[in-house]
């Protein structure tokens, strides 16, 4: 079975009919999205302790829809209102009792862990900067895009740990922001075939990239070394933050210990293409993941 949102958002949008209460029926749902739309979960849900799963999967369906309605319903005034809609629904798992089947999981999971509601909604104003800022001057704007985009999900991993504390929220903040400037490395191509630059233009004009190179694929010289700087600068971020592993026990280290590793085996892709990710998409197999996931185990 696979994701389908359209007829999901029939179901449960801000227009549906359907109210939901039930905690075993709101799991169930957010094991569904979880299964039927993120491969890199259930991988990484081998090593989690079972009690915390239903957990993760209402964090993850969560972020799912949120990222669904920002990107899958025509975008726009029409996905910030949704957006919107979305926010207010989080802020009744705060206040009152909520309906929506996501929100009734996320409830518990939030009195469960005492989780605050700065980590969901920073992932909203992400979704929404996406629907009117396409490009960054600066890698300072970028960092400040990553903080609400990336270092959220890090800090909620921390929570449902039980491993919170400020100095291991920042040392999260830089995995996290790693691995989403990894992921813009490895996606330049993608991204600029639906408008989006997530290069900061000052690097771009450091090392004499125009823009318009990445939609006609063109892998100059002066593109070969922009990508060499954004993969040291991405490696050093991931430095900066790899001391978290030590801070952690073995239960959630290993889990942390996989992305990282994910994140590292990216950088390392782009490399053997000589930094070339614009004709192709540098990609980690199937056996790397699988590596990655066995180390993980036995450390």
């Amino acid at each position: 079975m696979t994701w389908d949102f359209a007829a999901e958002f029939r179901r449960f949008g801000p227009h549906a009919g359907d109210r939901v209460r039930d905690l075993e029926f709101a799991r169930a749902y957010c094991r569904h999205v979880t299964r039927t739309h993120a491969e890199n979960f259930s991988v990484a849900s081998w090593l989690l302790p079972r009690p915390l799963v239903p957990h993760f999967e209402a964090v993850y369906a969560y972020c799912r829809w949120a990222d669904d309605l920002a990107d899958e319903t025509g975008g726009g005034v029409k996905a910030l209102a949704l957006l919107d809609w979305w926010r207010a629904e989080l802020l009744e798992v705060y206040s009152v009792r909520p309906w929506h089947p996501v929100m009734v999981a996320l409830a518990d999971t939030v009195t469960a862990f005492d989780i605050p509601p700065e980590p969901f909604l920073n992932l909203l104003l992400a979704f929404a900067q996406d629907q009117h800022v396409k490009c960054y001057d600066t890698f300072a704007q970028l960092r400040g895009y990553c903080a609400n985009s990336a270092d959220p999900v890090g800090r909620l991993v921390l929570h449902l740990f039980g491993f919170a504390t400020p100095e291991r929220l920042k040392l999260s903040d830089e995995i996290c922001t790693g691995l989403q400037l990894a992921n813009f490395c490895q996606d330049v191509a993608r991204d600029a075939a639906i408008g989006r630059v997530y290069l900061p233009a000052e690097d771009l004009a450091r090392f004499g990239v125009d823009p318009a190179d990445f939609a006609a694929k063109r892998v100059s010289p002066e593109f070969r070394a922009l990508m060499a700087f954004q993969v040291a600068r991405v490696r050093e971020t991931f430095d900066r933050g790899a001391p978290l592993l030590a801070t952690l026990p073995r239960v959630a280290r290993r889990n942390v210990e996989l992305f990282l590793g994910g994140g590292r085996a990216v950088l390392a892709a782009i490399e053997r293409q000589g930094y070339d990710t614009l004709t192709q998409r540098p990609r980690v197999s199937k056996l790397r993941k699988m590596e990655l996931m066995v180390r993980a185990l036995l450390r």
